[in-house]
Formats: structure tokens, C-alpha cells, sequence
């Protein structure tokens, strides 16, 4: 075959494109455990802050000793057992039909469509005692489906620390939801008020001399529409159609049962 023919250069193209496949499959193949381990730590990373217990420069593995996995059965409001809550994927429960389940329009406000029965949540205990429930959150912001993990202390009120891991808002706006600024100033707002939803996030900065301070939230600067997705999301999941219902047997037990 004469080195310069299209024959030749078709056959050269072709070999280079299946070793090149080749690599780059060997490549995914072989990655692959060290990503979905780096993708772990980073999530527990995100616990750990949320709940104020990272340490600069910290073991991630040996802080998260400290951390409990348990899965909450939103239909009966309790702690379950149904599944282990050290290997549940809460993203691939989105798929099972078994465990999903669909919102109505009308209480959909953070635009999800739909959410999965059992939700993992983490708690950090001080012997039989918990001092800290670790929620996840996530919803519609102006671009993305923003997740975050809130942590409450132990009156199942009060919160310890939020922490926004993913998301695609726009960097300097909606993106601020990272802003270490902004995420400190939820600490100590109130949830509920009267054992009703009380939280919100508003346009603009919050006044902390005006009654209801403690349960408003500053909003995002230049970034309304995400600002009204955080609002959403959270007043979703910690209002009646998320965890509402159990942060009020929590409350009344001081631990709820399964």
C-alpha cells in the first residue's frame, strides 16, 4: 500500500482512533474507584462542615467516626431500618419506583417533581444524646437543582450550620450560596416558631433589630431568583411535606423510634 494513499491514511486514522478509544476507556475503567472515592469524601467534607465539625487539615475519615447514618421513612415521619443507611445512594432511590413518589403542583414549590420515601439523614451524638441532626435539602434555583445538608442542633430548631456542595448558579450571584459570609449568617436562625414553619430568605439584607430576625435570612445580592430558590427549597424539606412532621416527634421524644 503506498504510504501516501487514501487507503493508507484511512487505515492510520482508523488504528489511531481505536487505541486512543482504548485508552481512554482503560482510563474511566481504571479511575473510576478513586473518583467515586474522592466523590465520598467530598460529601462527608460537606457533613462535617454543615455541622461545624471540620477540621483545617483534618483526617475527613477519622471526623466522620463521629458522624451516624440513619434513614428517615418520610410517610411514617420515624427512623427506619428498611435499608442500610451506610451503603443508600439517595440519588439512585430516584429511580427505584419502589421508593419514589410524586408531588402534587401545587406543593411542589421547590421544583422537584418528585422525592424519594426515605431520606438519609446524619446525627452526631453525645452518648445516647443527639446534638446534631444533619438534613438534606435540594431544589430549583435559577439554573440549576441546587444541594445543600442543614444541620440543626439538638432542640430540632435551631441552626448549627448549611452547607450549599452542588449546584450550577452563576459564579459572583447565585454562586455566593458558597460564600462562607453568607452561609455564617444562618447560624442560630430559627426554623420553626410556635411549632410552625417560621423560616424565610428575603431580597435584601435582614434587619436584626426587627421582630422576626431570628427566623429571616439574608438574601443573595444581585441573585434574586436563586435567592427565592433557597427559600423554596427550604421551606419545602423543613415544612409539612418534608421533615417537618418528624422534627416534631423529635422535639416531643427527644429521639424518634425504628
Amino acid at each position: 500500500m503506498h504510504k501516501d494513499s487514501v487507503s493508507r491514511t484511512l487505515l492510520v486514522a482508523t488504528v489511531l482512533c481505536i487505541v486512543c478509544a482504548v485508552l481512554v476507556s482503560s482510563s474511566v475503567v481504571a479511575l473510576k474507584p478513586l473518583q467515586e472515592r474522592n466523590k465520598a469524601l467530598e460529601e462527608k467534607k460537606n457533613i462535617l462542615e454543615a455541622a461545624g465539625l471540620m477540621v483545617p487539615g483534618g483526617d475527613i475519615e477519622k471526623l466522620f467516626e463521629q458522624i451516624e447514618p440513619r434513614l428517615v421513612d418520610l410517610d411514617t415521619d420515624h427512623f427506619t431500618d428498611q435499608m442500610d443507611p451506610t451503603t443508600f445512594d439517595p440519588r439512585a432511590a430516584m429511580k427505584n419506583p419502589e421508593l419514589i413518589e410524586s408531588i402534587p403542583a401545587d406543593k411542589d414549590i421547590a421544583k422537584i417533581r418528585s422525592r424519594s420515601r426515605l431520606a438519609k439523614v446524619y446525627l452526631v451524638k453525645q452518648g445516647d444524646r443527639i446534638e446534631t441532626l444533619i438534613l438534606p435539602v435540594y431544589g430549583k434555583g435559577l439554573w440549576s437543582t441546587m444541594y445543600a445538608f442543614v444541620a440543626l442542633s439538638g432542640d430540632g430548631n435551631t441552626v448549627k450550620g448549611v452547607t450549599f456542595y452542588d449546584h450550577g448558579e452563576t459564579p459572583g450571584l447565585g454562586g455566593e450560596v458558597e460564600n462562607p459570609l453568607w452561609k455564617n449568617r444562618w447560624l442560630g436562625k430559627h426554623i420553626y416558631q410556635n411549632d410552625q414553619l417560621a423560616i424565610r430568605v428575603i431580597k435584601g439584607r435582614v434587619d436584626p433589630n426587627r421582630p422576626g430576625a431570628i427566623t429571616t435570612m439574608d438574601g443573595l445580592g444581585g441573585a434574586t431568583l436563586t435567592t427565592r430558590g433557597v427559600n423554596n427549597l427550604i421551606r419545602y424539606w423543613l415544612g409539612e411535606e418534608g421533615f417537618a412532621p418528624f422534627l416534631r416527634n423529635f422535639r416531643t421524644r427527644g429521639e424518634t423510634h425504628g
